[in-house]
């Protein structure tokens, strides 16, 4: 046989190969993840139903999925666990608070380029004698006063319409006419 009619046959038994391959390691992680689930997790059922892990045996796994209810799953039926900040704005509706995160990240990076940040813009726009060019949208007066113009130029269309096909309709008269 020729090497390039077993090349194709090469190229399939390949991808085939990386893509059961690819296939077993999400089944590692998801078994690594069912395995390290602890009482007080927060868990999503393949089902999509959101609870708290209660007990975790061999095979089972007993959720709280609200007060008084206990629902008996198999570990396979879960299908993420998810972290305390995650369940908590699913299910209760509660945002982690950013404002504690602040210090972490500056908004700008005058802290690392050891310079002033707030001194500089006002120093660059009383360096620069052109005045600003507004891009942006039309403020409200601006709106209100090109509505009004268009508003009055439609009027005056309709009127102008209104006495054209006056003039073209013949005169109505009460029918005495002097012809016999």
């Amino acid at each position: 046989m020729n090497a390039f009619t077993l090349l194709p046959f090469i190229v399939l038994i390949a991808a085939m190969f990386l893509m059961t391959r690819s296939a077993k390691k999400k089944q590692q992680q998801a078994a690594n993840m069912r395995n390290e689930m602890q009482p007080g997790s927060g868990v999503r059922t393949i089902g999509g139903m959101y609870a708290t892990v209660k007990e975790v045996s061999e095979e089972t796994v007993l959720l709280d999925a609200g007060p008084g209810v206990e629902l008996l799953f198999a570990k396979s039926a879960i299908g993420a666990v998810l972290t305390d900040d995650e369940y908590n704005r699913i299910v209760h509706g509660i945002e982690h608070d950013l404002k504690s995160d602040a210090d972490l990240v500056p908004d700008d990076a005058s802290s690392l380029t050891g310079t002033d940040a707030a001194d500089e813009p006002a120093a660059a726009a009383a360096a620069s004698d052109e005045q600003a060019v507004d891009l942006g949208k039309k403020d409200a007066a601006e709106a209100k006063a090109d509505a009004a113009e268009a508003a009055g130029a439609r009027a005056d269309a309709a009127e102008a319409a209104a006495e054209a096909k006056a003039e073209d309709e013949p005169k109505k008269t009460d029918g005495d006419t002097g012809a016999k």
